[in-house]
């Protein structure tokens, strides 16, 4: 029996000693779809080949620079996540990823705003509701991803999945949804599958890594085949990433993935931990 979720890997994480082309041709052959990050840093052109034979792209970030508290940071997210769909468009991807403010590219905000003040919330929802209005005309989804401040990300404001949650449930548009990263609630929040329970109504995707470390499913704490099952048993069928680096061979780490979101792999690992 397989899964009954669509998944997907990020490339920017696993294969990292191949060129990035390379990574999406073996991440691809080994059946799954393909999540991307700042589509700036990619030859487009070389994507848009990689699409004619036969990769499915998932996600990717959508916008470059800007942030959801202030006016003029949020003109320019929606001035660069409108150049964003367009790239979208032409790889035939589904959902854009957003953040709480604009990360340089080691994760870490341009402008850190580690207290979101009341005005700060006013302000997100108002940007929020433009970007749900231009996925709305453009016919894709963007996705509000929760982060950790305490490891990968300090300074981030609207961090949680809980206030991703409350800013996705606000507007209240179905091309706004939530990007639940099991990984980074871990690490702020716990409770994983009371989470998802609760942010099923909005949940665009699912990320995984495990933790500590960040790699692979069963290579931490986290008991993803329980976490798997549950969100079989409350009806979620969409995708679920892995957002993790290998901890050694890159395809025994996608395939662990794989077991852990699989009816059998729930069952093995269940029966493990009896």
């Amino acid at each position: 029996m397989g899964t009954p979720f669509t998944l997907a890997v990020s490339s920017e994480m696993v294969f990292v000693d191949l060129p990035v082309v390379e990574r999406i041709r073996r991440i691809h052959a080994l059946g799954f779809e393909v999540e991307i990050w700042d589509w700036t840093r990619h030859d487009v052109d070389a994507l848009v080949a990689l699409r004619e034979e036969g990769v499915v792209f998932s996600s990717m970030t959508g916008y470059v620079r800007g942030r959801l508290t202030d006016d003029e940071g949020a003109d320019e997210l929606l001035a660069t996540a409108a150049e964003s769909v367009a790239v979208a468009r032409r790889l035939g991807i589904p959902r854009l990823n957003l953040h709480g403010t604009g990360l340089d590219d080691r994760g870490l905000p341009v402008r850190p705003e580690p207290v979101a003040t009341g005005p700060m919330w006013l302000a997100a929802e108002r940007t929020l509701r433009r970007v749900a209005a231009l996925g709305e005309r453009e016919g894709v989804t963007f996705v509000l991803e929760n982060l950790n401040t305490a490891v990968d990300h300090p300074g981030v404001p609207f961090a949680t999945a809980a206030d991703c949650l409350a800013l996705v449930a606000g507007v209240d548009n179905p091309h706004l949804k939530l990007m639940l990263d099991l990984y980074h609630a871990q690490i702020g929040e716990g409770n994983l599958i009371q989470l998802c329970r609760s942010a099923l109504p909005h949940l665009g995707e699912v990320q995984v890594a495990d933790v500590p470390g960040r790699c692979e499913p069963g290579t931490g704490e986290i008991a993803y085949p329980a976490v798997a099952r549950a969100l079989a048993e409350m009806g979620y069928a969409g995708t679920v990433g892995l957002e993790a680096y290998a901890s050694g061979d890159p395809e025994v780490a996608l395939e662990r993935f794989r077991a852990a979101f699989s009816p059998e792999g729930a069952v093995r690992e269940l029966s493990a931990r009896a």
